[in-house]
């Protein structure tokens, strides 16, 4: 009785806040796990609606969901969609002042916060884990979960701090979710986060029953893609490996009279988000991006995604491909590739595991980089810029990504991605000591009226602003609201942090010499062992020659699915099948015409085809009666 109060109060609140009738398969007994206090662990495709798993639990329970999450960029998306639908949440990231921080955590212990986005490398801070220790916590809920493991396609060092909240919070259940994980990443999930004996795991099936996964090896690979996007239609994904190429390839698509656009994480957060809108609209039909783009982004008809490139891992792939029909409708998962691309794949594998001695240089050209001195350091953040990092100590881009994950792991330096953080303000006199400014300066009447007329609570937390909206809307140049904005900050009327898009770089230790830097290079040398068996499993997925939907869902632990009949193989099968009919026809036409045989003179004298694919004609035939059985004999009925 009590479980049935309990999901009828989760349906009331899907209805509620996101206006569905119903739950999407698995999410009920996930919602229902979580809420009956079980450790869970939620295994769903891309697609599959993984969020709403831990939204809605975390609204129907008293306290707060804390929300563990790699990227900060979905976080945000997140946090801003729960806004709109008038659900209170926070995020904390890097991009954030410790002001802001101090402010977001107060909110969450004394406000009505139902859920707090963080970053697993927050929880290394020490002002995290003193804060969150006084919060009323719900539940955990870690997405993207195979993160943690080691045996996984993209492991997280600073994921292995989680288990410190089941440390702090014993008594309260946490929720793993991920879209992609093997046998092995499944079970180590459960021991990394120290699932008790209490606990659930759901695993819906990864069958894509409307999805079609090619892999096409050819030279022309631009003259097959053009060919892919014109014979499929509708909009689609092209994935490529670098920033570059993006630009380059959505140009080529354009001259060729495809509507395109490119995305990647480098680009200004404006020309991001107008580039998706237009795509997601379908003002553009394809849009050519790095991995950076898609998560989060719920577009249901699209109709193909390709791979320019060899991706590293069947999980990504798997991930990025099942971003194509979640309407359900037929759609398409295409891999082109040349044998360059195979070698290309083998030198990232090397690049992405340097040495002992290597790491070291990295480690001293990053101090020496921010002008850290031995013996100091320890806490301070710093915007990256990797580009200009690279081409000052010649190195890498690949090789120094791995490096800084290998630093991380051994607690050196924590490093987040790019991410932009819009503008924020917040006043920092009451409503009488503004008034009084006002009227002493008329200059910044304008702006401030504009302030207070969009947000109520500016006088109590920072705001996110839009420098260029303020500008049109006061009809002044941009330049000139950014000079008011300081001048008020200069005033001490207010506190005006301008936007970033930039990575983040904070030093967890104080700098030290080559030989106090203790780096585990045995964890290296198994996590190459790993990654070179995820290349071989990718390697003989290109291989492959029965089924590639049965090949990506064995890798998967499915190890009892059918043909897809729809993918390259299955099609070049049945082609292959009816040209085996055909020939096993032709051949039993000539044998019995003239004269009738019994059944095994028959089967031994049939050239083309096993016994058993010979035994199948025959019987056709005989059922269509081109062939006729009389007694123990057959033969070829003449037609008038």
């Amino acid at each position: 009785m009590e479980r049935l109060r309990g999901m009828t109060k989760s349906k009331e609140i899907l209805r509620k806040y996101w206006r569905y009738d119903e739950f999407r398969p698995l999410q009920e007994e996930i919602i229902t796990s979580i809420l009956e206090g079980r450790d869970t662990l939620a295994l769903m495709p891309t697609g599959g609606g993984k969020s709403i798993c831990f939204q809605v639990p975390a609204v129907q329970m008293e306290g707060i969901c804390i929300v563990i999450s790699p990227l900060i960029a979905l976080m945000k998306d997140q946090v801003d969609q729960l806004k709109k639908r008038g659900i209170n949440a926070v995020v904390i990231h890097s991009g954030m002042t410790a002001r802001e921080i101090d402010i977001a955590f107060d909110n969450c212990i004394f406000g009505d916060i139902k859920l707090l986005y963080l970053s697993p490398e927050r929880l290394y801070s020490d002002l995290a884990q003193e804060r969150i220790r006084h919060m009323k916590v719900s539940f955990v809920a870690v997405d993207e979960a195979h993160c943690i493991s080691e045996w996984g396609y993209d492991f997280r060092p600073a994921y292995l701090q989680i288990h410190i909240l089941r440390e702090w919070f014993p008594d309260i259940p946490i929720m793993a979710l991920t879209a992609t994980a093997t046998k092995d990443v499944v079970q180590d999930i459960q021991e990394k986060l120290l699932f008790s004996k209490r606990k659930q795991v759901f695993i819906r099936s990864f069958k894509r029953d409307n999805l079609a996964y090619m892999v096409l090896e050819d030279e022309n690979k631009l003259q097959r893609l053009l060919r892919i996007i014109r014979r499929v239609g509708g909009g689609g994904i092209v994935y490529v490996r670098n920033r570059r190429e993006t630009k380059e390839l959505a140009s080529w698509l354009l001259n060729n009279g495809i509507p395109t656009g490119f995305y990647h994480a480098g680009l200004e957060m404006q020309e991001r988000n107008q580039t998706q809108t237009h795509w997601l609209e379908n003002k553009i039909r394809v849009i050519v991006a790095t991995n950076a783009f898609g998560m989060g982004i719920d577009k249901p008809d699209v109709r193909f995604v390709v791979h320019w490139d060899v991706p590293d891992t069947l999980e990504a792939y798997f991930q990025e491909a099942g971003r194509a029909g979640r309407d359900q409708k037929k759609s398409f998962a295409v891999m082109l590739y040349t044998q360059k691309d195979v070698e290309k794949l083998h030198d990232n594998l090397e690049a992405s595991f340097p040495d002992y001695t290597y790491i070291k240089q990295v480690y001293h050209h990053l101090c020496n980089y921010y002008q850290i001195p031995f013996g100091a350091g320890e806490g301070l953040e710093f915007d990256f810029d990797l580009v200009d990092f690279v081409k000052k100590y010649q190195l890498e881009v690949l090789s120094v990504l791995s490096t800084l994950k290998f630093l991380e792991r051994d607690g050196w330096l924590s490093a987040t991605e790019a991410v932009f953080v819009p503008s924020r303000f917040k006043f920092e006199v009451d409503f009488k000591e503004l008034y009084k400014f006002q009227i002493a300066h008329a200059k910044y009447d304008s702006l401030i009226k504009a302030i207070l007329r969009n947000y109520g609570g500016v006088f109590d937390n920072f705001v996110a602003i839009n420098e260029y909206e303020y500008a049109k809307g006061l009809s002044v140049p941009y330049p000139v609201v950014v000079e008011l904005l300081n001048s008020l900050q200069q005033f001490e009327i207010c506190t005006y942090l301008p936007s970033s898009n930039a990575p983040k770089v904070r030093f967890l230790r104080s700098r030290v010499d080559y030989k106090h830097l203790h780096i585990d290079t045995q964890f290296i040398s198994e996590r190459k062992k790993i990654k070179s068996t995820q290349v071989r499993a990718v390697e003989s997925y290109l291989e492959e020659k029965k089924c590639r939907s049965q090949y990506l869902l064995s890798y998967f632990g499915e190890t009892e699915s059918e043909s897809c009949g729809v993918c390259d193989l299955c099609l070049v099968n049945k082609h292959k099948k009816k040209d085996l009919e055909k020939r096993i026809k032709k051949e039993i036409r000539n044998l019995l015409v003239n004269r009738d045989l019994d059944i095994h003179t028959l089967v031994d004298k049939i050239e083309a085809g096993d016994d058993a694919y010979k035994l199948k004609v025959i019987r056709a035939l005989v059922e269509d009666e081109s062939v006729v059985c009389k007694g123990q004999l057959y033969s070829w009925k003449v037609k008038k």
